[in-house]
């Protein structure tokens, strides 16, 4: 696609932003049936600023006993950016080419993207350090976000808001889902939480690092030498969480993907029946050595996924510092996802810390946690995520277990896409087919799945 067809599809697509005050704000002419669009930066903290994009959905459906969803939108990394990624290659209303998204999932919610934490995508901070170091942290400036949107805008509070969080996303979702409870509770948040998804999450990264050697070794991808060596690394990892020592263990997972790498032939860590760099353009040995599956790694593995890879005017990172930025009116000194990699290093003391004792609380408070996960997943391999989920205290845990799964199907196709089993206010699916990107690579029942997770009154018209 030429620049004269983006320059009319943005014109057509597009109009451009008000300001006010702190915020941004744009409204969306008809387009997709007629949808609005507002988004801006926030100042969570001194010199850290927070970028927000709200698409609110043309496909609404007033029922006055399911109130219309808002669906928060957390990409992993971490360090890789909801805006871009999330928005634009997974769930949002435009592709990379800018052309309509027939699977996006504002045919059952409202989307709000985030680049979070600040330094990824268009949030930037004025001074290193400010960077946070802590999923805590990060739930805090997150909180300060929400507040800010919800407590001035009586539409919103109306809305019900799902935290849907990808890969490293899942660990923001759920100490962020803890700090919005307590904001609420302590009247400081406006907001109706109507549960947290974690998609793929590195909800518990020593539960991973173990199953990757067995996965691998199953489906012929690693021998008997090469399991030997991953489960060395595995151990090694699991005694420095055990002994506190959080950047060690960050440094021997990335020894440990590199042993894989070198072991299996470079599989891919986001679809384990594929290589490495299978995409139209191959990582480096220096990229894949360093361990960061951060913006270009997302980036290249869903531009594999496309129809026609390769179209250089699909190419996520110059959309969002070209006509995107644009149109936002992004600062001209910032660089979209110009910070992400020194957003990892910040959260290296962090990374490997698992949260399950977060999706425990979030249980036992009664809020909905649905857990989603890709059948060709390494990275967050369905093996490992049933292994923290196993290590749950919730006292509903026995029952879910043994509960039946209820196959899954799309519209008139009668394959299985999938599996759900559900208990009291802990749900699971299943997705086969799928590596670590769900929406895109099973794009209907994803969208189906997002319907069950928002209880969206779209998903019960189009049953």
């Amino acid at each position: 696609m030429g620049k004269f067809h983006v320059l009319i599809l943005l014109l057509v697509f597009f109009s451009f932003s008000l300001f006010h005050g702190g915020l941004s704000r744009a409204i969306k002419g008809k387009s997709q049936g007629g949808s609005e669009e507002e988004w801006g930066y926030v100042q969570v903290r001194p010199k850290a600023h927070m970028f927000w994009w709200l698409y609110k959905s043309p496909y609404r459906v007033e029922q006055p006993s399911k109130p219309w969803p808002i669906i928060l939108w957390l990409q992993g990394g971490p360090g890789a950016s909801g805006v871009g990624i999330g928005n634009f290659e997974e769930i949002g209303p435009l592709d990379t080419d800018l052309k309509p998204r027939n699977s996006t999932w504002l045919k059952m919610a409202d989307l709000l993207f985030v680049d979070n934490p600040v330094g990824t995508g268009y949030s930037f901070v004025e001074d290193t350090r400010m960077l946070v170091k802590t999923d805590d942290e990060a739930a805090t400036d997150l909180t300060t976000l929400l507040m800010e949107l919800f407590n001035r805008n009586e539409s919103l509070q109306k809305s019900h808001l799902y935290i849907v969080a990808e890969s490293y996303g899942g660990k923001f979702a759920v100490t962020a889902g803890l700090s919005v409870l307590k904001a609420i509770d302590a009247g400081k948040l406006k907001l109706k939480l109507g549960g947290v998804a974690l998609g793929n999450s590195w909800i518990s990264p020593e539960d991973f690092v173990f199953a990757w050697g067995p996965l691998l070794k199953d489906v012929s991808r690693l021998d008997v030498n090469g399991l030997k060596k991953s489960n060395s690394l595995a151990e090694k990892i699991s005694q420095q969480l055990k002994d506190g020592q959080y950047i060690d263990a960050t440094n021997t997972w990335s020894q440990l993907e590199s042993v894989i790498g070198a072991n299996s032939n470079s599989v891919d860590f986001y679809n384990f029946l594929q290589d490495e760099g299978m995409g139209p353009v191959a990582l480096t040995a220096s990229e894949f050595s360093n361990g960061f599956f951060s913006v270009n790694r997302y980036s290249r593995y869903l531009s594999s996924l496309r129809v026609s890879p390769g179209n250089g005017d699909g190419d996520l990172d110059i959309l969002m510092n070209g006509v995107i930025k644009k149109k936002l009116k992004i600062p001209d000194n910032v660089t979209w996802g110009g910070q992400s990699d020194l957003v990892f290093s910040y959260l290296a003391g962090d990374f490997m810390r698992p949260r399950i004792a977060e999706v425990n609380e979030l249980l036992s408070k009664g809020v909905n946690v649905t857990i989603y996960s890709g059948q060709l997943d390494l990275i967050c391999a369905t093996k490992g995520t049933e292994a923290w989920i196993d290590k749950l205290k919730w006292e509903g845990l026995q029952d879910f277990l043994s509960t039946e799964r209820s196959p899954l199907y799309c519209k008139e196709d009668q394959a299985t896409k999938g599996f759900y089993k559900s208990y009291k206010n802990l749900q699971f699916f299943w997705i086969l087919g799928a590596g670590h990107f769900v929406p895109v690579e099973q794009p209907c029942v994803a969208l189906d799945m997002a319907g069950a997770i928002t209880q969206s009154p779209a998903a019960a018209e189009a049953s």
